[in-house]
């Protein structure tokens, strides 16, 4: 039996950039975290005794003999390009709901590549885990995905990421002594908006629209240096970080129709009227999560206001993707935990 642990992320700047129809002719760059919130996959060998071979358990529960029949399109594409060919159990578990924009169906993906593996006894570097997973998401599921999802949910880490035209991707991790790095997240709000949405049908329309939003995706790329220099240099007042993430989310909005509802910006108006400096719908748009930059002084001033949607605290996560049971001879036995 194998586990594997992977963290979602959330997106401060950069987010539309990653998509390659952007990045393959003008290079994109992306500034963000993996968070402590995770994907938690289970692998073993499944036995022969039963009448089915494959044993897949998410939320809905798959029992099937062929891989052509899975109905999750992460594991039948993955398992198809890892050309398994013996019985698999596989099962879910997750801190965030699926369709939330935080990443949950790469980190899936990253998750399922790391654990299946690990079980053919095999190590895999963070740059393959994160290019593989691309590769199945975006050429073999044909989802409208960006590439910083699985990145990040690799690599882990508070990061700057860079798309080249060539394809390549680099991860720079973000410096800062401790103390600023403690300020900075406990400046960030998590707030889950209560809806849901299919990240690849909203973000259609706006990879359709990379041509003619050229102009405002270029002004969200100088956001990531913009920031990051907020961040990395100790004499900058982090609070611009805030106001800059109003900015981005207001050339966000103008990518496509469908990234915000009245709802959402009901509430966005809602936090800042009590104190909030700025803030973004994470992900595709539609629902999900909105991450918000506030004051220690104004923090619960804001989580009063928006008392009727979930409060999540989280902490930056630094490992990425990593396995954390490895027995691949379990028999119901006690097992080793790394």
């Amino acid at each position: 039996m194998i586990v594997s642990r992977t963290p979602h992320r959330i997106s401060f700047f950069g987010g539309g950039t990653d998509y390659p129809p952007y990045y393959l002719k003008h290079g994109g760059k992306v500034l963000g975290s993996a968070i402590d919130k995770y994907c938690y996959i289970n692998v073993r060998k499944f036995p022969p005794f039963f009448e089915h071979k494959h044993r897949i358990v998410y939320s809905k529960f798959e029992n099937i003999n062929e891989l052509s029949e899975i109905q999750h399109p992460s594991v039948r594409e993955t398992l198809k390009y890892l050309k398994t060919d013996y019985g698999i159990s596989i099962h879910h578990d997750g801190d965030i709901p699926a369709r939330s924009g935080m990443g949950s169906s790469s980190a899936f993906t990253v998750g399922l590549l790391n654990s299946m593996t690990a079980l053919e006894g095999r190590m895999i570097t963070k740059k393959e885990l994160a290019n593989k997973a691309i590769h199945i998401e975006q050429k073999l599921i044909k989802e409208n995905v960006g590439s910083q999802d699985q990145t990040f949910a690799a690599y882990g880490g508070l990061n700057l990421i860079e798309f080249t035209t060539s394809g390549e991707i680099t991860v720079t991790p973000v410096i800062m002594k401790p103390e600023r790095l403690q300020k900075f997240e406990s400046k960030l709000l998590l707030v889950f908006t209560g809806l849901s949405r299919f990240s690849s049908e909203i973000a259609d329309e706006q990879v359709k629209n990379t041509t003619k939003n050229l102009d405002d995706l270029h002004k969200m790329k100088q956001l990531v240096d913009d920031s990051h220099a907020i961040l990395t240099n100790a004499n900058k007042d982090l609070n611009d970080f805030g106001a800059m993430l109003n900015e981005t989310w207001h050339l966000k909005k103008g990518l496509s129709s469908k990234i915000a509802t009245d709802e959402i910006d009901e509430m966005y108006d809602l936090a800042l009227k009590n104190g909030a400096v700025g803030g973004k719908l994470l992900g595709a748009g539609g629902g999900g999560f909105m991450l918000f930059y506030v004051t220690q002084k104004q923090r619960q001033k804001v989580i009063t206001a928006l008392h009727n949607y979930l409060h999540i605290p989280f902490r930056f996560d630094f490992d990425g993707s990593k396995i954390i049971v490895y027995d691949p001879n379990y028999n119901g036995k006690e097992t080793r935990r790394v």
